[in-house]
């Protein structure tokens, strides 16, 4: 339990060399990167209009926490993320402990999802061009900052503001979405399923066959979003497992294929399209293949089998974040395929400027929204090491959303 000023919270410290890191068992987190803490100091409210302090209720564990907690993120992005201490957590459902100055949107008691990017406007910086452009989710400032001190894209990377991860947490009045009675197990999604309506409305619609990669959260709550926005859609979901595959069909998947190079051939089959075997390639080019894929993996074999699977002028859509991959992007001239990266959530001009968690945050809240199995595990924070396990295991633990909830005062 959290003592005044003072709270609980799992820590990641990035300062330990890298020999000590890259020394751990493999598929362990190394020794000292994370640990339990009992007495660290509670984040204080910014010196800024608007900010209020939250208290935890539950929180994901997302593949970049995963990531972080490995040691295994990518280089590049290491940039993007350099706070030396990190409370990990941006899948965020809380209620609204103090009021700062200014707030006027929530009240104290208030249950909310918390919208973890952080832009100019909560650093307390005049609009950088992106931002004005309407795509604040890559804040060209995220280096800095400013009013917020966090120097993240997003909450849950840096321990200023703490994240999911810890008792309480700092946020701004324009993150937070309220939710009412909605329970914690649906409410948490908002933030994963923010980033699949942002994935599925990054195509438009051109056609009607579409294919996802992966069926994890983020690729079952693409699924879901596809199947919102388009009920007529052809959706072909790839991943292994029977019970990957059992989430997939409730999510809205029109089928199932288990992933390699027998997809093209199958939905040559299905579809009615001709096969075409290159001399060296072992994948071959699915011709009059499909309009999307969405590829909710990043391996070097999920994105060169989404781009065999397209037909010419088709979108590969690479969702989340990925490290460095090798891959053979050839096929990216031949046949003039759109690549588009996607990442966080913010406003569409398709929803009138309006947030994709706002509208998924509607969407939880009606019992149609296909996701009530998605949360198969709920760990309390102290059992932090267990839920790495699961969240890290998958579909062998029958995990999808691995959560940890907060101890209640």
């Amino acid at each position: 339990m959290s003592r005044r000023g003072m709270m609980r919270a799992v820590l990641a410290d990035l300062s330990i060399p890298r020999y000590v890191l890259t020394a751990a068992t493999r598929g362990r987190v190394p020794v000292g990167l994370l640990s339990l803490r009992d007495n660290l100091p509670a984040p204080t409210l910014p010196d800024a209009p608007g900010w209020v302090l939250l208290r935890t209720e539950l929180a994901g564990i997302c593949g970049s926490d995963l990531a972080v907690a490995h040691a295994k993120s990518s280089p590049v992005l290491s940039a993007f993320y350099s706070a030396r201490r990190q409370i990990l957590g941006h899948e965020i459902v809380a209620v609204v402990q103090e009021i700062g100055p200014g707030v006027t949107a929530v009240e104290a008691g208030d249950r909310v999802v918390v919208d973890p990017v952080l832009s100019c406007v909560h650093r307390g910086f005049a609009p950088c061009r992106t931002c004005r452009d309407g795509f604040p989710y890559v804040c060209e400032r995220f280096d800095q900052p400013g009013a917020a001190r966090c120097q993240s894209p997003t909450q849950g990377f840096d321990a200023a503001l703490g994240g999911g991860w810890g008792e309480l947490i700092a946020a701004h009045e324009t993150q937070l979405h309220r939710v009412g009675a909605m329970p914690a197990r649906r409410a948490v999604l908002a933030e994963p399923a923010s980033i699949g309506l942002h994935a599925a409305l990054r195509w438009p619609r051109r056609g009607d066959r579409a294919v996802v990669i992966g069926p994890g959260t983020i690729g079952l709550l693409t699924t879901a979003a596809l199947r919102r926005l388009h009920p007529d859609l052809d959706i072909t979901v790839v991943g292994p497992g029977a019970f990957s595959q059992e989430m997939a069909v409730r999510a809205g998947a029109t089928r199932t294929m288990d992933p390699g190079p027998q997809v093209v051939e199958a939905l040559a089959g299905l579809h009615g399209g001709r096969v075409i075997r290159p001399r060296i390639s072992r994948i071959p080019i699915l011709e009059q293949g499909v309009d999307v894929v969405l590829d909710c993996v990043g391996l070097p074999g999920t994105i060169d089998l989404g781009l065999h699977l397209l037909r010419p002028t088709g979108m590969l859509v690479l969702v989340g974040g990925a490290g460095r991959q090798r891959v053979d992007w050839s096929l990216v001239w031949n046949r003039q395929l759109t690549v588009q990266g996607t990442v966080n959530s913010g406003p569409e001009p398709a929803l009138d400027g309006r947030t994709t968690m706002s509208r998924v945050v509607e969407w939880l809240a009606d019992p149609s929204y296909p996701v009530d199995d998605l949360v198969t595990h709920v760990f309390p924070l102290d059992r932090w090491r267990a839920a790495l396990s699961a969240a890290a295991a998958g579909p062998r633990a029958r995990a999808i959303k691995v959560t940890l909830r907060s101890p209640r005062e």
